[in-house]
């Protein structure tokens, strides 16, 4: 999230709505045909580390609670990482000052992780998990803020309005570091623990929808699609190495027919999620956003279509993950029964569910950003609510089986069913491709 613009929007890049004296050797402009960085990329590893984690809450033990406290940190952790996607949208995330603060939000990140296991239960012997967790919160979106608060200074009316961001997480965190006494010191603590957090949550998202497209800019079309994209990608990694790494699943079995459908059937998932999202909708997405001349609704586009719509995308495949590794190394084990145990009502939600949302959450976004609805693929969530409850009597491995069969067909059908608009949306973007390539290949004759 991009937070400094002019008044109704962004305004053009040159001087970004915060004026000449904004800039500096210390913070350099972003520009609109800027891309992700290697230091982005870097950074991002840290949230890599934050979606192999953040699980943990929901599957210790599992309960729907839990799976809430799932969804309620994913969701801070989210708002954070959007932050500093906005930032570096706005300015150059390796130039100047700004791998400081990048330095900055990854330790504190680091950290916030690592207090997950007590976000919500102190744990003893050590530091105060809750209280640990609100800190960790202020520092990332403090040092985020702090930079579009230089770039504010020596006008008025923008350092009025950047002091009105600074109270969001100032009050979110205010609820964060309450949730973290109210849980022994109230009556029904853990309720209003969870109260406080949701509303943390919504005093942060809720600003988003309240201010419009005022404090939101995007510099580079490209830039922004891009980093949305390749947390997409991260997310669908993480499936991967759940798949992999789970308890047991590699190194402390040996290698059954169910292991091998296990495996095969899960990559075929992945591999689904992945086409739905990359083949045609994320080239599609990026290019209506370039074709948002306004800057107001360049802005609006940018919230809803990827701030927005992309976190619900992101928790789909972390839960699937979170399916796949808790549930198959238990299936292809040979002192359990042949295909698994019955999947159970809860699994099934989360590997279901996530899939489900994922899916809805794609639909959602080419509606918002296209106005195009992908009927297969509601079609498709329709199916999944439909086999969810009878697939939790299934074992394990059947139940999978049957989700990775829906998610393969149903795809596969999407892609020769709109084979016409497909040609032309990867035409588009195989001709900007080619286009910046030439581009490049001439400076580099020329300077290098």
């Amino acid at each position: 999230m991009s937070v400094i613009a002019g008044r109704g929007g962004a305004v053009p890049w040159q001087t970004a709505g915060v004026g000449n004296e904004g800039w500096s050797p210390w913070i350099r402009p972003g520009a609109p045909g800027s891309r992700t960085t290697r230091l982005e990329l870097f950074y991002d590893l840290v949230f890599v580390f934050a979606f192999l984690n953040v699980t943990a809450l929901a599957s210790n033990p599992p309960s729907a609670t839990n799976l809430y406290r799932c969804l309620l940190v994913l969701g801070l952790l989210w708002w954070c990482w959007s932050g500093f996607a906005g930032l570096a949208n706005y300015t150059r995330a390796d130039q100047g000052v700004l791998p400081l603060v990048g330095f900055v939000t990854v330790a504190a990140t680091f950290l916030l992780v690592l207090s997950l296991p007590g976000a919500f239960v102190n744990q003893p012997g050590g530091l105060n998990g809750p209280l640990l967790f609100a800190v960790c919160y202020f520092l990332v979106r403090a040092s985020q803020l702090a930079v579009f608060g230089w770039m504010a200074r020596g006008d008025r009316d923008r350092l009025r309005r950047w002091r009105l961001l600074v109270l969001l997480p100032l009050v979110a965190t205010a609820l964060l570091v309450g949730s973290a006494f109210v849980r022994r010191t109230v009556e029904h603590g853990a309720t209003v623990q969870l109260v406080l957090w949701t509303v943390a949550l919504l005093v942060e998202y809720g600003a988003g929808v309240a201010l419009g497209g005022t404090y939101w800019a995007v510099v580079s079309a490209g830039h922004w699609a891009e980093r949305h994209a390749l947390m997409v990608l991260i997310a669908l990694g993480e499936s991967v190495l759940a798949l992999g790494i789970g308890s047991k699943f590699v190194n402390g079995l040996p290698l059954t027919w169910p292991a091998v459908v296990a495996a095969v059937t899960g990559i075929a998932v992945a591999s689904a999620l992945w086409w739905a999202y990359f083949d045609t909708l994320a080239l599609a997405v990026e290019q209506a956003l370039h074709r948002a001349r306004d800057p107001a609704a360049r802005a609006r586009l940018a919230r809803d279509a990827y701030t927005y719509l992309h976190l619900p995308i992101i928790a789909g495949v972390i839960f699937f993950a979170l399916g796949i590794k808790d549930v198959l190394a238990e299936a292809a084990d040979p002192e359990t029964p042949p295909w698994g145990d019955p999947l159970g009502a809860f699994w099934a939600l989360v590997l279901y569910g996530g899939v489900a949302l994922y899916l809805l959450s794609l639909v959602a976004c080419g509606m918002v950003a296209l106005r195009v609805l992908r009927w297969p693929l509601l079609v498709e969530v329709v199916l999944l609510a439909l086999l969810a409850p009878p697939a939790a009597r299934l074992p394990e491995l059947k139940a999978l089986v049957v989700l990775g069969l829906v998610c393969v067909t149903l795809t596969t059908g999407e892609a020769l069913g709109g084979r016409r608009r497909r040609n032309r949306v990867r035409q588009l973007a195989l001709e900007e491709q080619r286009a910046a390539e030439i581009e490049e290949s001439r400076w580099r004759g020329e300077h290098l």
